[in-house]
């Protein structure tokens, strides 16, 4: 597990601790060399590196994060896929994740609650805008810095919505305790399904409960699809209304029903912030309530501020009171009743009314003397402009008064007000205060450049020139692209796609082109139909010649590359195969005359008994050697035998195996001084004897 502890990656990052594990990866700290700072460095663990779904994963959540930019989600600076070593390097994050805190705090307040809810759906707001879906939002996926910041992280199961749709079959769900009803069926999971998981966790800060909890996840998942969770002010009535209408709302068990955006949920957690005491009227609660109350949804969308339906009767209620019949029956008697009595009580209920409204609104601060058409103005900036005109229909204009490119605000997204939120204006005849708003076009956009197979350098350089932020990515070239290590594969978005300035473009460096590598069989030995298949499957491209050799057809003889050593696959090996035909070749005797050779001598060579040459010679022209070549095929055992002229005598010298192929010769037998000196007639000062009978020392022998 610590094995990368000491150790350095492609020559930047130190590794120096173990700071997480997950199921698929380890994550270290480490000190980048060249930057000098710190990262963490997420790498996939060995056994999962040669799993395709593994490293499809790993490398889905380099992809959806790569080319997200954005406060509240953890920076990618670097990524390597290489057969031996995937790996991520990000940000380094010093705080705890949000589980710690939640566990720590058992129940937070509500404005901690919104301000970590909010940051979490900017950056879901971001990722959905990219067509990313997280698919695991959970408080341990999400660190909680000193200063408040959140940042999201962890995209493992994260899926382009572009793609191919993904259900929970294709790959391990989220934990179940966040998990979308969707999700836990197997079903189509979009951005929705986040912010279920979302309101699950807000649920979870404001009550310290999970809304569905046992011993089962499997029971869990079930309940997610099938039960209505108990109400969060059924177990903190200090939460607000409008903040319980929010959570429910976000998790609904029909994905069409609740918030459809990241964007709609932060509008309506932004109008609560505007006014606490906002109702939104998506649920009615039944007059007759139980213990435990549930909601009802109805169609209502827009907010509604100046009242609650929670304290209302129900229509059945109201029906009822108007059916009375004790009512109608008294009536007529009253008639007979001096007039007196309902004048008095008509002006009684006049001026009790008019006490109350008066009464009522001061208290709600809609009117008080001296300022009777005032407006406070709310903050509209980071609202979109069609939210903000039919939020405050009823008490603002807003004239568009300048559009304009804004790298912090979404399109069609107020980034600027004539008059400052919280000041209090003198509505017009019509009730209502203009106010001049800036709106946003949006980040402004380019057609990322084609920067294919130039070098890195300039890629760069093209992309940063159009404002573009670049995040490279070292990748091996395929054969077929054939591009060398430094030059640009591709961009992500790919080129003449548009893009905002700002964004991140991910370039893909080539580290080299990508080659298999083989080891060499040993082929010598083996015929050819032997080593055709194996080459076949190593990719070894085997160009065969034909030589003449007494080994069998077929049989290789040589190869040109040493069996064991490594290759590049598709290599070829030149061998040489036998083609049965023995080849003709020379074979060149010589031999040292012995001291006592004196004269002429002829060597005679046999083959199978046959002379097959012959050679003649006198010792005082041969410098004491004499040679002979023969030639033939194959190998054959030759008998050489000396014959002396002046004795006439001849004596086997020895016999032996000539090989034709080689061209070299072995003795079987040998003894050249007893030969020479059976043939030789030494010199005397007497006259030499009577010879009656000539007697031969040693026959040539027939070799069998």
């Amino acid at each position: 597990m610590e094995k990368f502890i000491g150790s350095r990656l492609d020559g930047r990052y130190e590794i120096t601790e173990l700071i997480g594990e997950g199921g698929m990866a380890e994550v270290y700290k480490a000190h980048d060399v060249l930057d000098n700072k710190e990262v963490a460095v997420k790498i996939l663990k060995k056994q999962f590196s040669g799993n395709e779904e593994f490293q499809r994963r790993f490398r889905n959540e380099s992809k959806a994060i790569a080319v997200l930019s954005h406060p509240n989600i953890v920076k990618v600076y670097d990524m390597c896929f290489s057969e031996k070593l995937q790996y991520i390097a990000m940000e380094y994050i010093d705080g705890i994740t949000l589980k710690d805190y939640i566990d720590s705090e058992r129940v937070l307040n509500w404005k901690d609650a919104v301000h970590f809810i909010i940051q979490i759906l900017r950056a879901l707001q971001t990722a959905h805008n990219r067509g990313i879906v997280h698919r695991d939002i959970k408080p341990q996926n999400i660190m909680l810095l000193t200063d408040g910041t959140i940042k999201v992280m962890d995209f493992g199961i994260a899926k382009f919505a572009r793609e191919e749709s993904m259900t929970a079959t294709d790959q391990a769900i989220g934990t179940v305790h966040y998990i979308s009803p969707e999700q836990a069926r197997g079903d189509v999971t979009d951005e929705k399904s986040d912010i279920y998981s979302v309101g699950v966790m807000f649920y979870e800060m404001l009550t310290g409960q999970k809304p569905f909890d046992t011993d089962s996840p499997i029971a869990i998942a079930v309940m997610h699809m099938q039960n209505v969770a108990r109400r969060p002010r059924d177990i903190n009535p200090n939460i607000p209304s409008g903040l319980e209408e929010i959570i429910m709302h976000a998790m609904e068990k029909d994905a069409e029903v609740r918030y459809q955006t990241a964007t709609d949920m932060i509008h309506d957690i932004e109008a609560f912030k505007n006014n606490n005491q906002i109702v939104f009227g998506y649920y009615r609660v039944p007059a007759q309530q139980t213990q435990v109350r549930q909601y009802a949804p109805t169609p209502q969308r827009e907010p509604v501020q100046q009242q609650s339906y929670r304290n209302q009767p129900s229509y059945e209620e109201e029906a009822a009171d108007w059916n009375d019949e004790d009512d109608w029956e008294d009536e007529e008697p009253a008639r007979q009743k001096s007039m007196l009595v309902p004048i008095l009580t008509s002006v009684t209920i006049v001026v009790v009314v008019i006490c109350a409204v008066i009464v009522v609104a001061i208290i709600a601060g809609a009117w008080r003397p001296g300022s009777e058409k005032m407006t406070t103005i709310p903050d509209l900036v980071g609202m979109p402009y069609e939210d903000a005109v039919e939020i405050y229909e009823d008490s603002l204009v807003l004239n568009v008064e300048k559009e304009a490119y804004n790298d912090k605000y979404a399109e069609g997204v107020i980034y600027d007000q004539s008059i400052a939120a919280g000041q209090e204006i003198q509505q017009d005849a019509d009730g209502k205060v203009r106010v001049a708003i800036a709106v946003s076009q949006g980040t402004q956009k380019y057609a990322v450049p084609d920067v294919v197979n130039i070098p890195e350098s300039e890629a760069v350089d093209q992309l940063e020139a159009l404002g573009f932020t670049v995040r490279k990515v070292s990748e091996e070239s395929t054969m077929e692209a054939g591009i060398e290590k430094g030059y640009a594969i591709r961009t992500e978005p790919k080129a003449g796609t548009e893009a905002e300035a700002g964004q991140t473009i991910v370039l893909y460096v080539s580290t080299g082109i990508a080659v298999d590598e083989v080891k060499v069989p040993e082929l010598v030995g083996k015929t050819m139909e032997e080593v055709e298949i194996e080459c076949a499957h190593l990719n070894l491209v085997l160009v065969p010649e034909e030589v003449e050799s007494v080994e069998p057809e077929g049989t290789i003889l040589e190869q040109s590359i040493e069996a064991d050593e490594i290759v590049v696959s598709g290599t070829e090996i030149a061998v040489k195969v036998s083609n049965g035909v023995a080849p003709e070749g020379d074979v060149s005797f010589g031999l040292y005359l012995p001291s006592i050779a004196t004269g002429r001598y002829t060597l005679d060579f046999s083959i199978d008994g046959e002379i097959v040459e012959s050679y003649s010679f006198v010792t005082e022209s041969t410098d004491g050697m004499v040679a002979v070549t023969l030639t033939e095929k194959g190998t054959k055992q030759v008998v050489v035998s000396v014959t002396g002229t002046q004795s006439g005598l001849t004596a086997r010298l020895g016999t032996y195996n000539f090989d034709f192929s080689s061209g070299g010769f072995t003795a079987v037998s040998e003894n050249i001084d007893a030969g020479f000196e059976a043939v030789t007639i030494l010199p005397t000062t007497e006259a030499p004897p009577v010879q009656t009978e000539i007697v031969t020392v040693t026959e040539v022998v027939p070799v069998s």
